[in-house]
């Protein structure tokens, strides 16, 4: 079921959300690093603080359980996962799941509510005499405490297209229900994998759009309850692309879609002030020799672009905000953090991480 809801009273409900997820000082930002280090980065001085040695290689997802009191690290280098406690960022537990004759890759995941299992997508490869065999796509659960896949299903093969983009995953309050996100919404049972629900995005009924796709998620939003992602949607007629703000909840399967412009060639990412009433994304217009970047700052609560400015363009980038709202982020893929005031959406300095930093994303901890 599509919705559409007025901006002014989208924002206004995200806004006492927003003050209660977010911290009121700057906190401390999480980030992977080459080979095989997280960097601790403090958002005042912009200095790396500490540097977290991984003991299963190169860090490529960042995510948080519900309770926001674990931190899962998934690496690649040996098909690792690493758990750590938010709080101190002390390494609670790491082990990979690779042995002399099989491999699994995977990215990212989902944690359940309790931290004991680690649901991914996986593709297991089993070293022959003479050759390596390459398994079908799987949903796998992998037990933290026994340090071994303990379930994987094979995924059908109408939703196989889906994995091949990375689907964002997020799981129910009650760890009873996995989905994922990206052209389309798949509903899992956690207990056994299997499916139990398809959330057919690219038909809207009576919402007059033609297709319609996730983005990535907007973690300054997202709650337990719902998953609030950038969304873009065409018309059926000259089939002009537009982009807004998608929220589905878990509970109901209802989505609501609040369109805000012309769809750009990409977007980085969509982060929302922790009053609610301004919302900022990085655009990439054109490819190579036409390409072009710029901020984009839209008051949320009149649906208005207030301002654009461009800057320098990075081959591959990801767009994050400070903790109070008051500076962007442009990071990954770099030995840097570029800073911009998010007011005059001006360069404000640049931090040095002195390390190569992974596109596994950004965490704020307190």
């Amino acid at each position: 079921m599509i919705r559409f809801r007025p901006l002014l009273r989208s924002a206004a409900l995200a806004a006492p959300l927003l003050a209660a997820a977010l911290p009121a000082h700057a906190g401390t930002l999480v980030l992977g690093s080459y080979p095989d280090k997280l960097l601790l980065v403090d958002e005042d001085s912009g200095k790396v603080t500490t540097r977290i040695p991984l003991e299963t290689g190169l860090p490529t997802s960042l995510r948080l359980t519900n309770d926001k009191k674990k931190i899962f690290v998934t690496t690649i280098t040996t098909s690792g996962v690493e758990v750590l406690d938010a709080a101190t960022k002390k390494v609670l537990t790491h082990f990979s799941l690779n042995t002399p004759t099989t491999k699994y890759r995977f990215t990212g995941g989902v944690p359940d509510p309790t931290g004991k299992i680690f649901y991914t997508l996986a593709m297991k490869i089993d070293k022959q005499v003479d050759r390596y065999v390459l398994g079908k796509w799987q949903y796998i659960a992998i037990d933290i405490a026994q340090k071994k896949v303990v379930k994987a299903v094979d995924i059908p093969q109408e939703d196989e297209q889906l994995y091949a983009s990375r689907a964002t995953m997020q799981i129910s309050d009650d760890g009873k229900l996995i989905y994922l996100f990206r052209d389309k919404g798949i509903v899992l049972n956690a207990a056994d994998l299997k499916t139990v629900d398809h959330i057919d995005l690219a038909k809207p009924e009576g919402a007059g759009l033609e297709g319609a796709t996730f983005g990535g998620g907007v973690e300054l939003l997202r709650n337990n309850s719902e998953y609030v992602s950038l969304f873009t949607a065409a018309d059926p007629y000259i089939h002009n692309k537009v982009f807004g703000i998608g929220r589905f909840q878990l509970a109901t399967k209802t989505f609501d879609f609040t369109p805000i412009g012309p769809a750009p060639y990409q977007i980085a990412g969509l982060q929302i002030t922790p009053d609610g009433k301004d919302g900022y994304t990085a655009i990439t217009q054109g490819t190579t020799g036409n390409k072009r970047c710029e901020f984009w700052h839209f008051d949320l609560t009149t649906n208005k672009a207030l301002d654009k400015v461009e800057f320098p363009c990075r081959s591959r980038f990801q767009f994050g905000m400070s903790s109070d709202g008051k500076k962007l982020y442009i990071y990954g893929a770099s030995y840097d953090i570029e800073v911009y005031d998010a007011k005059t959406l001006k360069w404000d300095k640049t931090w040095n991480l002195e390390a190569d930093a992974t596109m596994a994303g950004m965490l704020y901890t307190p």
